[in-house]
């Protein structure tokens, strides 16, 4: 029985790995490249991180900055959730309007 090697995502780009062990680019993506299964569930766990924090009234910056991306991917991101018709109804709108209510 095989196992799968372990792959650590990397820190530095292909090109540098490259040059360091002098061998090609392509090598180096194919050696150390990160199973589809593994990337897509990452970046589905970030895509709901997005929602959420959206919905509890995060800004885009802020989320961007929690997450270590850009704002332009969180603004992407959550265009594509509501074109796939995803609630996107923030909950500090929801209670604020409450509260408004209440008083």
């Amino acid at each position: 029985m095989t196992q799968e090697p372990r792959r650590e995502r990397r820190t530095a780009t292909a090109r540098e790995l490259a040059d360091r062990f002098g061998v090609s680019e392509r090598t180096v993506q194919r050696m150390i490249a990160e199973e589809r299964t593994t990337y897509e569930g990452r970046s589905r766990e970030r895509r709901d991180r997005i929602v959420e924090l959206h919905r509890q009234g995060w800004k885009g910056y802020e989320i961007a900055r929690e997450l270590n991306v850009s704002a332009g991917l969180v603004s992407i991101r959550l265009k594509e959730a509501r074109s796939a018709g995803v609630d996107l109804t923030r909950y500090a709108a929801v209670g604020e309007a409450h509260e408004k209510g209440q008083s």
